[in-house]
């Protein structure tokens, strides 16, 4: 029986350790906004770690055309592709597409830092579009 409440009670204390903590506040529009220790919401990091990381391994092309690189701010350069191209962007930022190396030939960037520059030229492109 003792073990039972050592067991239960751990598993208590494990649900209320992985409850999110209430680091949000309301925006204007209704929806939850997280804001870090920095005091930038949880959108404005992402967007500020796809900024570096573009600048890194994805401007030398996307700026200026090289090699028929899509333009970044342009979106006539991006028309006529998949209805799910956002997430094919994703995966050819990761793995390669054609010309373009899989993370902008930079191996040691995380998948995390690539999707974040994927979802920065969209952005930046497409500001209008609805995110997830």
């Amino acid at each position: 029986m003792r073990w039972i409440t050592v067991i239960l009670l751990g598993a208590l204390l494990g649900v209320s350790a992985c409850s999110p903590r209430d680091d949000s506040a309301a925006s204007a529009d209704g929806e939850d906004v997280v804001v870090t220790k920095s005091g930038e919401t949880w959108r404005e990091g992402r967007l500020m770690l796809g900024r570096q990381t573009y600048e890194i391994a994805c401007a030398s092309c996307h700026d200026t055309g090289k090699l028929d690189a899509p333009l970044i701010g342009n979106p006539k350069d991006w028309s006529g592709r998949s209805e799910l191209w956002g997430a094919v962007l994703v995966e050819h930022a990761k793995t390669g597409y054609l010309e373009m190396p899989g993370k902008g030939g930079h191996e040691d960037l995380s998948e995390d830092a690539v999707e974040a520059a994927a979802e920065y030229m969209l952005n930046v492109t497409f500001p209008e579009m609805p995110r997830d």
